[in-house]
């Protein structure tokens, strides 16, 4: 796994960009309508969810929980396809959406955590993004009427940390491999 990850290094900064441009959008626009918040949402889970399938499926014989990656693309997929199908969504129905998907994302970023510690001691980047996306989607579903506005910004909070936190692996993983065992 650890091997698929390092050669992969540049789609984690990828999806850490993406995430950090739509927290800013998010964050700086909060007065969009939940249709436009809902179609931004969408784009941005089916951007993630392709580049999780394209790399577990890149390196699907590398290492045996590539499957972990493939789900978490699925499931970005389908979340992605289903705020597309229903733009007029609520906003409560939008909140368990994205709950759902953080939620999921979350534990299946813990579970890649796990399995990469199996190789690298004190790797808690990717397992800090896992817990944030879970408390974050933990929090929408104990609270889902905090206000559009206030929403919104919570949203672009998650993404952009979430997306340092990825953009951070990303580097880390590429300035100093080394430090993550040897390479082939």
């Amino acid at each position: 796994m650890l091997k698929a990850i390092q050669r992969n290094w540049w789609m984690l900064v990828v999806r850490g960009v993406i995430a950090i441009l739509f927290g800013a959008l998010a964050i700086a626009l909060p007065g969009l309508t939940l249709v436009s918040l809902v179609y931004l949402f969408g784009a941005f889970v089916v951007v993630d969810g392709i580049l999780n399938l394209v790399n577990s499926v890149s390196d699907a014989g590398s290492y045996p929980q590539w499957w972990v990656g493939l789900l978490e693309g699925i499931v970005g997929l389908a979340v992605g396809a289903l705020t597309f199908i229903w733009p007029n969504l609520t906003g409560v129905a939008l909140l368990f959406l994205i709950a759902a998907w953080t939620i999921v994302t979350g534990i299946l970023e813990i579970v890649a955590a796990v399995h990469l510690r199996k190789e690298h001691e004190n790797e808690w980047l990717l397992a800090l993004g896992g817990v944030l996306s879970l408390l974050f989607g933990i929090y929408l579903v104990i609270f889902p009427i905090p206000g559009a506005l206030a929403v919104a910004w919570l949203i672009g909070a998650y993404a952009l940390v979430f997306g340092v936190t990825l953009i951070a692996l990303g580097l880390r993983l590429r300035g100093n491999p080394e430090q993550f065992g040897q390479m082939a």
